[in-house]
């Protein structure tokens, strides 16, 4: 009679296939992922930095912006713009509603920046909306809104 007991490396493994099949992110982590990548490298200051993050064609409406940016050189004009009007810029992201159609994502949620001006601490609550599309070495920025979050009615 054989016995129905398994061979302590099945456990070994099982336990690496389950950890890896568990641990794969599907699109929507990965939108979340380039969104949080976004948020990590706007914290750096430099435009040349966050730019390559945005499509060649990409379109921003940024939140500072009384314009739209539809090339480089006004979007790294808007970027440079932002990092002086706003010294120390951080952003912590908030509610994130990540939808994924095939090779394109859009990530719709709120954020708050964070800066220091003259030597004191701000925040400025902000919407935002991403559209990315997926390349072959991952998500990429083709359209961003953001604009400030308005005060609630009085």
């Amino acid at each position: 009679m054989r016995s129905s007991r398994f061979h302590p490396l099945a456990f070994v493994f099982l336990g690496a296939f389950l950890s890896a099949t568990t641990a794969a992110a599907g699109p929507k982590e990965e939108v979340a992922a380039a969104t949080q990548k976004w948020a990590d490298t706007l914290a750096e200051n430099k435009p040349e930095s966050i730019l390559p993050l945005y499509a060649e064609d990409a379109v921003l409406w940024g939140t500072l912006a009384s314009t739209v940016r539809t090339d480089r050189a006004g979007m790294r004009d808007y970027f440079v713009s932002a990092f002086a009007a706003l010294p120390n810029l951080k952003v912590a992201l908030g509610e994130q509603v990540i939808r994924v159609y095939g090779d394109a994502a859009v990530n719709t949620g709120n954020y708050t920046f964070s800066y220091v001006k003259v030597g004191e601490p701000k925040t400025l609550p902000a919407r935002y909306s991403f559209t990315y599309v997926k390349k072959a070495d991952g998500w990429i920025i083709v359209d961003h809104h953001s604009s400030a979050m308005p005060q609630p009615p009085k």
